[in-house]
């Protein structure tokens, strides 16, 4: 199975020669090199005149779609627990507010987490806090 590439640049900056793409974990390439993964890859661009794709599906599936996962990818970076450099590729997708108890698949209700700190978020016997920058930490309940 071919890779997926997510590239956040225009397509200006794509067809041009001197330009740089970043990746979604965060790695710098030209954009010849860019050209030549997409001969390969599935290369999804973050870029305007984009196909729209829905990005919010409620209570229609419990599971996010590759779209939201893409976009989660791109807001948070990679996993949002303070102090964790986990990149988007090695994070899971999770709901704040859990789909069993009628959380929403949206991405104002998703984060991406590392699976460390995936199963603290799941672990009864610790408290996450969300934090004002969207970050996210832990401490074991007492």
């Amino acid at each position: 199975m071919n890779a997926t590439v997510v590239v956040t640049m225009t397509i200006e900056q794509l067809l041009a020669e001197s330009a740089t793409a970043l990746l979604d974990d965060g790695t710098r390439m030209s954009a010849g090199q860019a050209r030549r993964l997409a001969c390969e890859a599935g290369i999804i661009p973050a870029v305007l005149d984009t196909k729209s794709q829905p990005l919010d599906l409620g209570r229609a599936a419990r599971l996010f779609a590759k779209p939201q996962r893409i976009a989660l990818g791109l807001r948070d970076g990679g996993c949002t627990a303070r102090g964790c450099e986990t990149s988007a590729s090695g994070c899971h997708a999770h709901h704040d507010d859990p789909w069993s108890r009628g959380g929403l698949t949206d991405l104002a209700n998703g984060r991406l987490l590392c699976p460390r700190h995936h199963r603290l978020a799941h672990d009864a016997t610790y408290a996450m806090t969300i934090h004002a920058d969207n970050t996210v930490s832990f401490t074991r309940r007492t």
